[in-house]
């Protein structure tokens, strides 16, 4: 990818609690390795995955035309999250049967999450999951952490010099 809102990658992944499991769906941009949309639901369903990526078009309010990729999960295949994409001017992509190297950077996200942080801890309710959840996204994940993709930055940081490079 060669700027912001060009691809964007989703999927879904469970976190346990002491109060029972619940879901984080998370909305990736493929240029920055940026988070840009997520939600958590103690629910695995198509309200989960239209959340992230509502969050997602809000903060991003992308041009038509960008490619959202998942898998064939019945979240992303259902009408409800089919007409969100639509609406927005997002063309949907899904990974082949059995393939799951398309999702590989969303997978390498959640890998991220759980080693880094998640299996850290013992979170005693649903609540105090979905916090810790969203500080590592936004205060660790986006802002802090480094990537060898992108030069050993942030995803915060790779797109603020790809914004002045733009800008010069």
């Amino acid at each position: 990818m060669e700027r912001p809102n060009q691809g964007w990658a989703g999927d879904i992944s469970d976190l346990w609690t002491h109060e029972g499991w619940i879901y984080l769906a998370v909305v990736i941009d493929l240029y920055s390795r940026k988070v840009v949309g997520w939600s958590v639901s103690h629910r695995i369903n198509s309200r989960l995955a239209c959340d992230a990526l509502q969050m997602a078009i809000w903060t991003r309010r992308p041009e038509e035309g960008v490619i959202f990729h998942s898998d064939r999960g019945v979240q992303y295949a259902s009408h409800e999250f089919r007409r969100l994409l639509k609406a927005n001017g997002i063309l949907g992509s899904m990974s082949r049967k059995g393939d799951c190297w398309d999702n590989s950077v969303v997978e390498s996200f959640f890998g991220k999450l759980k080693s880094e942080r998640v299996h850290w801890r013992n979170y005693q309710t649903r609540s105090e999951a979905r916090a810790d959840v969203v500080e590592y996204i936004t205060m660790r994940y986006n802002s802090l952490r480094v990537h060898s993709y992108l030069g050993y930055l942030s995803p915060d940081e790779f797109e603020r010099r790809g914004q002045l490079a733009q800008a010069a």
